[in-house]
């Protein structure tokens, strides 16, 4: 039984620790005081640990043994309700080397929100300790405007929702060679009306879904409604493809305690060609031998890109089509805003028309 931590609320505490990227550098470090502001104003009390203000590490916030112990303090700490990451970054795995994960077991399990390189941590959360974790925004995402994304973590993690639809548009990752524009002088304008916007979502969502129920992928006609059932399981495919055959891979163990998985990834830098290579270890190491689907989000690097014929569909489903069941891709989540937050370790139930995708958890 995958533990499911407690309901936050108005008075409770939120601690931000940084395992991996620290926001010590512009424009993080401003919008983070935008992002604390906007947390304390919905009523919550924040504890900040050391690691958020560092910026000592090599590729990463600090010493891996000191992120490690203060996210494992944090996790332990009868005064900290929830955990929100400061970011993402690099080489969480050097933090993990030193994570505990069976001694988080003795603890109240709490809520770990974050995305990213932040699969190091949520991932053993769920597979070795039994924990749910969330996987969505860390804390400077909150600087800007709130919108339904940002509602729905929220009510995540204040347990007033179960049920989750994805969203209309998305943000087209830009150029790489464009920079980013800054319209107005900053002292023209107060850090929360530089960050405090919405994000220009330009560009429709369009659900690339698959059937392979002969074990080949075949597209799926948009008015047909697929769906899937299991323990949610996933994040950042750049990750977990790190993970496989290291002590933190206890997905063997995982596989036979839950029947049912549903799948659900992302890739960051990951070229199709890598992809394509980061799924075939995956698919080898029989972590997706309980498979009942997988859900893909829209890739950062690969997004509309092509090598040798390998782009970032086929890099998908010809090494996933075999196990028969449903592939649905460039789904709401991952590194193209905006981000449908996941409850990694949740019993939940995905359906898919066309371009509507409907998660709902069924967890008591």
């Amino acid at each position: 039984m995958i533990k499911r931590p407690v309901s936050i609320g108005k008075g409770d505490t939120i601690g931000i620790t940084a395992p991996s990227f620290a926001p010590s550098v512009e424009p993080y470090s401003l919008m983070y005081g935008v992002a604390l502001k906007k947390l304390r104003e919905r009523g919550y009390n924040i504890v900040e640990g050391y690691t958020v203000h560092t910026g000592d590490g090599i590729g990463i916030s600090t010493d891996p043994k000191v992120c490690a112990k203060e996210l494992m303090e944090f996790y332990l700490r009868d005064d900290v309700d929830a955990i929100i990451s400061a970011g993402g970054g690099e080489l969480m795995n050097e933090t993990i080397t030193h994570v505990d994960f069976k001694a988080l077991k003795a603890g109240k399990p709490k809520w770990f929100l974050g995305y990213s390189d932040n699969t190091n941590f949520i991932f053993p959360l769920v597979t070795i300790t039994g924990v749910m974790g969330i996987y969505g925004p860390c804390v400077c995402h909150y600087a800007k405007e709130w919108e339904k994304p940002e509602e729905d973590v929220f009510a995540l993690l204040e347990g007033t929702s179960k049920s989750f639809t994805g969203y209309e548009r998305f943000c087209r990752p830009a150029p790489r060679t464009q920079a980013p524009e800054d319209e107005q002088p900053r002292d023209e304008k107060s850090l929360e009306e530089i960050f405090s916007i919405p994000y220009a979502y330009d560009a429709d969502k369009v659900l690339a879904s698959y059937e392979c129920a002969g074990g080949k992928a075949v597209k799926a006609d948009a008015s047909k409604t697929l769906g899937m059932r299991g323990v949610v399981l996933g994040g950042c495919l750049d990750v977990l493809a790190n993970l496989v055959g290291t002590r933190f891979d206890n997905m063997k163990k995982f596989n036979q305690e839950n029947p049912d998985a549903i799948w659900m990834l992302e890739a960051c830098d990951l070229t199709p060609m890598s992809i394509r290579r980061s799924i075939w270890n995956l698919r080898e190491a029989g972590w997706f031998d309980n498979a009942r689907g997988f859900l893909i989000g829209r890739p950062l690097t690969a997004f509309e890109s092509e090598m040798m014929g390998v782009d970032q569909y086929n890099a998908v489903t010809s090494m996933l089509e075999g196990f028969g069941v449903p592939i649905i891709l460039d789904a709401d989540f991952g590194h193209l805003d905006p981000q449908l937050p996941l409850v990694m370790g949740a019993d939940a139930k995905v359906t898919v028309c066309g371009n509507d995708l409907r998660v709902e958890y069924l967890d008591d």
